[in-house]
Formats: structure tokens, sequence, C-alpha cells
């Protein structure tokens, strides 16, 4: 099945792997936020039990350095494609509070990114993301 939007999670390949997986969780959460109709019904294994419902659409996951994900960043912003983003600083937080608070301490200019999340058409988030790359080398893991 083809699909008419693209989800793209751009992560720092700089990052320890927690820090990836754990960004990963973030963004894709706020994806998912913004539209629920993105969940699909709960699954059912063949003993009757329950288990909860999934992304109906394929995510994308790639690696950006330092500078590429700044100017990822930018493009996003310049076209209105609303983003989920988790700044560095936001590991040093442990809850959903405290991350809000040192977010509203940084500029789009000196924000330290270290992930996005979007959700747009196609065509979109193939100009946004380019240049980041889907596999993850071992010296990203």
């Amino acid at each position: 099945m083809m699909f008419d939007t693209k989800i793209a999670i751009i992560i720092r390949n700089d990052l320890q792997v927690w820090q990836m997986l754990n960004v990963c969780a973030f963004m894709t959460s706020g994806i998912v936020g913004q539209d629920t109709t993105l969940i699909g019904p709960d699954y059912q294994d063949q003993d009757g039990n329950c288990f909860n419902g999934l992304l109906k659409q394929p995510v994308i996951i790639l690696s950006a350095s330092n500078d590429l994900i700044k100017k990822i960043h930018g493009k996003a912003l310049s076209r209105d494609v609303k983003a989920s983003m988790f700044i560095e600083e936001m590991f040093d937080t442990g809850y959903d509070e405290a991350n809000r608070a040192e977010f509203t301490k940084h500029s789009v200019d000196v924000a330290n990114v270290v992930g996005l999340g979007m959700r747009a058409e196609r065509r979109q988030i193939d100009k946004i993301a380019k240049g980041a790359k889907m596999q993850f080398g071992m010296g990203d893991m």
C-alpha cells in the first residue's frame, strides 16, 4: 500500500544507542499525538490475548550530522511542517514539565537539536530530509 504522507524520524548520528532509541520513541509519540487515526485497532493473537494497536504507516528512521540536522530543522520551519523536536539538554531532565522548561530556554538559532520527527506529503519530507541517511553505521550505534 502506498501512502500519500511519509513519517520520518531524523536522529543526530553522534548519540549513544540509548539516546537514539529514547529520541526515536519521543519523536514518534509526538507524531501520533497530532493524529491518533494513525494507530490501527488492537491486535489479538490466536489465544485471544489483546495487544496495543500500532502505527498503520511505516516510519523511516534517518541519521544526520549536527550540521545537517540543523539544516533539516530550518527547512521544516520554512515549509511550515510541524515537527516533534528533542534537544540535547532534555537528556538531563527526567519528566515532561522539566523538558518543557528546558525547551523554552532555547531559540531556533541556538537549539541543540538531536532529533526531529515529522509527517507530511511524501515529496515534501524527501526534500526536507535530503542528505540524511537511512542506515546507521556501527559507529552510530
